[in-house]
């Protein structure tokens, strides 16, 4: 395969190689449900969906690993602040993070292991770690030792975020019996009132960074192909993964990738701003499908600076895709039989394989969409249904394709919408042929029949598109 990833961990666009041929192995860093998502939380499953469907799409066997942080400071904090059971607490919002997800057709992982289901294996580490002179307990916790690492012929501390050690905060509270300021817990000692569990040094939880090492490795083994997550776990979260990992003499991660933020008057979207947009609000401005297009529509390396114009516009891009493909399809009783999955392009993948540039395999999917209009106003039937073939398998790829199963028939209120979309259709095409005869009373009078039922026309480059007001 030709694919190109930019690997933060060397901060150059490198080659993909999958450690085993055939197979590729990923670890991406999944949700600690403490709260209701929000669209900044959820582009990174979008993201890396993207990814995973595009190695599928080249007939790569991949397994994806994405963890869920059950227990946590903020969990705990949470819970007690409502007077609910930690665990409880965690339970009802995973359940809103996997209709999240579910919501905008991101595919389920190959496992979603929980930190609390693997604490065996976090003892084999942090014993591993003991051993090697890295880690060491104190007052019942366990803590890692930056300072021997750093000093050791193979530590590369710091490497992946750019940080030098001495300007590092691990952002911890004071804990007890930590040798230096820049040591982090792998294990934290119990407090009077919560969970814990059994250790060789004594009972407590684990600290966040040791979740993810132990978890990945289990699942991937010693070393595997990519690790993924947001912009903002590089440090402290993935910085310390990478030494946790090298100082117990595992390979880990071979590629690094990290998306950005979504970002509101740009600021990053986190809930101490109170600018978070759940899923549910967007949903009364869009369709998931809709959501899903403009939430992968930028380069996953990029900000992706969100306002509801930029919403509806990108909602106004998938339904010109949308309306290509039913058009083609005509009255067929099952579209998805009428127009087939065809091949995708060659500008496509290779806008795919530059480290997926999706907004230049959108701009190719807009291309193709053009070029099919085209067919049909001539008349070439059989041009155009090639087009629409090739529509949908990009489309696929980027998991939007309008004649899938899950949006045609259960997004924005399946047969209810499709039928406005045909009813819209047909005025706007009466509407253009009224424009052509220079009838513009009666093209007028279309549009104001439209507004009066709460639909709005925008006329484009690409011509009408049509929203909901």
């Amino acid at each position: 395969m030709s694919l190109r990833i930019f690997d933060t961990g060397t901060r150059t666009l490198r080659e993909f190689r999958p450690l085993k041929p055939g197979h590729v192995s990923v670890y991406l860093c999944g949700a600690t449900p403490q709260a209701t998502p929000h669209i900044g939380h959820l582009r990174s499953g979008v993201a890396f969906d993207i990814l995973r469907r595009w190695l599928l799409a080249q007939g790569l066997d991949v397994a994806l690993v994405r963890n869920v942080t059950d227990i946590d400071d903020k969990i705990l904090t949470k819970a007690g602040e409502h007077g609910r059971p930690w665990w409880e607490w965690v339970s009802t919002y995973e359940r809103e993070f996997t209709r999240a997800y579910d919501t905008l057709g991101v595919l389920p992982p190959s496992v979603e292991p929980h930190a609390t289901g693997h604490v065996t294996q976090m003892v084999d580490y942090m014993s591993r770690l003991i051993d090697n002179g890295f880690a060491y307990p104190a007052e019942g916790s366990v803590y890692f030792d930056v300072a021997a690492w750093s000093r050791h012929e193979g530590s590369d501390y710091g490497a992946l975020s750019g940080n030098r050690v001495e300007d590092m905060e691990q952002g911890e509270p004071d804990m007890r019996g930590k040798r230096g300021a820049h040591d982090f817990a792998l294990w934290k000692a119990a407090k009077p009132g919560e969970p814990a569990w059994p250790t060789p040094w004594g009972e407590g939880r684990p600290g966040w960074h040791l979740e993810c090492s132990a978890m990945s490795t289990f699942y991937l083994g010693s070393e595997f192909d990519i690790h993924c997550g947001g912009l903002d776990l590089q440090f402290p979260h993935h910085e310390n993964e990478i030494a946790q990992a090298h100082a117990a003499g595992d390979g880990f991660a071979r590629y690094w990738m990290h998306n950005h933020w979504v970002t509101m008057a740009g600021e990053k979207m986190s809930k101490s701003l109170g600018n978070v947009l759940s899923i549910d609000n967007m949903l009364e401005l869009v369709r998931p499908v809709e959501l899903r297009y403009y939430l992968g529509s930028a380069h996953y390396r990029s900000v992706l600076e969100y306002s509801e114009k930029a919403l509806t516009e990108a909602a106004a891009g998938y339904r010109r895709i949308e309306d290509f493909l039913q058009r083609v399809a005509g009255d067929a009783p099952e579209p998805a039989e009428a127009v087939g999955v065809g091949e995708w392009t060659g500008d496509f993948a290779e806008a795919m394989d530059e480290d997926l540039a999706v907004p230049r395999a959108l701009a190719e999917i807009h291309r193709v969409v053009r070029r099919g209009n085209q067919h049909l106003a001539a008349g070439e039937r059989d041009q155009a249904r090639e087009a629409a073939e090739s529509v949908r398998a990009m489309a696929g790829v980027l998991g939007f394709d309008p004649f899938d199963p899950r949006w045609a028939e259960n997004a924005g209120g399946g047969k209810a919408h499709a039928a406005l979309e045909r009813l819209v259709a047909d005025d706007l095409e009466r509407r253009a042929a009224a424009r052509r005869e220079r009838d513009f009373a009666t093209a007028d009078a279309v549009r104001d029949r439209l507004a009066r039922a709460g639909v709005t026309i925008t006329d484009t480059a690409e011509g009408p598109t049509w929203a909901l007001a």
